[in-house]
């Protein structure tokens, strides 16, 4: 179990969808049973498998999500970001954690042991009818990954893998919107189950086109729009019409 070196501020808790609709005594119970700690770069924070002995959620950084099939080959689940949970819905589930928790860069954590927040649910019933709102979103999350695999081309699920990036961890950027932490294009090909040279072939392409920056650990989108638009399958727009003598 990680080991707690911060105190908790009430305020880390304002945002997270599973609190929403506590007051401030829910929030002054929940946050006093709950630890902080720093999470470097690279620490795994629970690993597939593992026994569910604690629930998480991002205060600051990035946490990747990832799982392994029976033949090694690895899927990127999701990314996590400030405000959000993870292991969480674990709890009701066995079998342990379905995926790896991994820092992605240098994170700050807020967690709570699984006992401890099934007393919380119990106290607080709005806990847990947020948590089966989270599990809900989750779940029609994983049925639009499920079609995308299913139906979708392989660019048009790069690109809508990218599109979900850059609306969750989008900065703006010189020229464009970069995603705010570090992404291979391994993690890609990961994400939508592909490999690492079609992913490679894709975003080369993509940026000869203007469409995309990529180098070994970043991303910048040069043309949202387009970027879009292939991500929805969308007709390329005509060129303009040439101007008359």
């Amino acid at each position: 179990m990680p080991h707690a070196s911060l105190r908790p501020d009430p305020a880390i808790l304002h945002g997270m969808s599973l609190f929403q609709g506590l007051d401030a005594a829910a929030h002054a119970d929940v946050i006093a049973k709950a630890h902080t700690r720093r999470v470097p770069r690279g620490e795994q924070i629970f690993a597939q498998g593992d026994p569910c002995h604690t629930c998480h959620a991002l205060i600051d950084g990035r946490v990747k999500i990832q799982q392994t099939g029976p033949d090694g080959g690895q899927a990127v689940m999701r990314f996590v970001g400030p405000g959000e949970m993870f292991g969480t819905l674990a709890m009701f589930m066995s079998g342990g954690y379905p995926a790896d928790a991994v820092a992605v860069v240098d994170s700050v954590e807020i967690f709570w042991s699984a006992e401890t927040m099934q007393g919380l649910m119990r106290r607080h019933p709005d806990i847990a009818l947020n948590s089966l709102t989270m599990l809900g979103a989750r779940l029609q999350e994983m049925q639009v990954r499920v079609r995308e695999l299913s139906t979708a081309r392989v660019e048009r699920r790069v690109a809508g893998a990218l599109v979900r990036l850059v609306r969750q961890a989008g900065r703006r950027a010189e020229g464009g919107v970069e995603i705010d932490f570090p992404l291979s294009r391994q993690d890609v090909a990961e994400m939508t189950g592909t490999t690492l040279h079609t992913v490679s072939r894709i975003m080369s392409a993509w940026e000869e086109q203007g469409i995309v920056e990529s180098g070994r650990q970043h991303v910048i989108v040069r043309k949202p729009h387009a970027l879009v638009s292939l991500a929805e399958d969308l007709p390329a727009p005509k060129p303009a019409p040439k101007p008359g003598p």
